[in-house]
């Protein structure tokens, strides 16, 4: 194929930087409003090897923010939505896809692979937890996303060690239960402005407080992500 699509990634990072990145292996777990976010930075910076895991299918109310989301994707396998999307940015990238719902049961199947970085792009906390655990007991990199939602000032995200985190109530669950778990270091991309209420919705009549969300937040986090790890395998972190 012709690699003319990467000329100025090249000018950038040299053609070590794109041999090392073609070489790179990731595992993206999560690809809502920041983790599809990730898959494009990577898949646009020329990451060779990635695989991809998300269980959900494509819902109306994530047109406001996630890459597979459109209103002619609504009910499809978000998973299947961005194979075509990544192939058609890069068709000889070595993809592999997984409509799967990540948890103990699935965790050892999941992360079987040699994998230069994970990332953890999942909502739910159980799991969140599970994979961030999982990760730091087989010595894989991980980063991490906190939460995005509820927030409108993407100029306050940041990287930074979840033990020294402030104002985002997920990193505070996160951070306690890893300090639990001897957990002494983790990077994490949270943000550190106030999140505003949750609203409340109505669903099969039943009242239900839900976050809300903008666009460029979740997709300003997915993108320092890319980048922290595009930086790490080429040497520049």
């Amino acid at each position: 194929m012709n690699d003319k699509y990467k000329e100025r990634t090249k000018i950038v990072i040299g053609q070590d930087g794109i041999d090392l990145l073609r070489n790179a292996n990731i595992l993206v777990f999560g690809i809502g409003g920041v983790g599809s976010y990730v898959v494009e930075g990577l898949v646009r910076a020329g990451i060779g090897n990635l695989t991809i895991v998300d269980f959900d299918t494509v819902d109306i109310t994530n047109i406001n923010r996630q890459i597979p989301a459109l209103h002619s994707t609504i009910g499809m396998n978000k998973t299947d939505v961005l194979e075509k999307r990544i192939k058609d940015i890069n068709p000889e990238i070595n993809l592999k896809c997984h409509t799967s719902l990540y948890n103990e049961d699935t965790s050892d199947t999941l992360l079987d692979g040699d994998y230069d970085f994970v990332v953890d792009a999942i909502d739910m906390v159980p799991s969140k937890i599970h994979l961030i655990e999982s990760c730091y007991k087989r010595g894989l990199n991980i980063i991490s996303s906190m939460g995005m939602g509820n927030k409108l000032d993407p100029t306050m995200i940041e990287i930074a060690d979840i033990h020294k985190t402030e104002m985002c109530p997920l990193a505070k669950i996160i951070r306690r239960e890893a300090k639990k778990r001897g957990i002494k270091k983790l990077p994490v991309v949270y943000s550190r402005e106030k999140p505003r209420d949750t609203g409340i919705t109505q669903e099969d009549g039943r009242t239900k407080r839900v976050n809300g969300s903008m666009s460029f937040v979740p997709s300003c986090a997915g993108l320092i992500i890319s980048s922290y790890i595009v930086r790490k395998i080429i040497g520049d972190l």
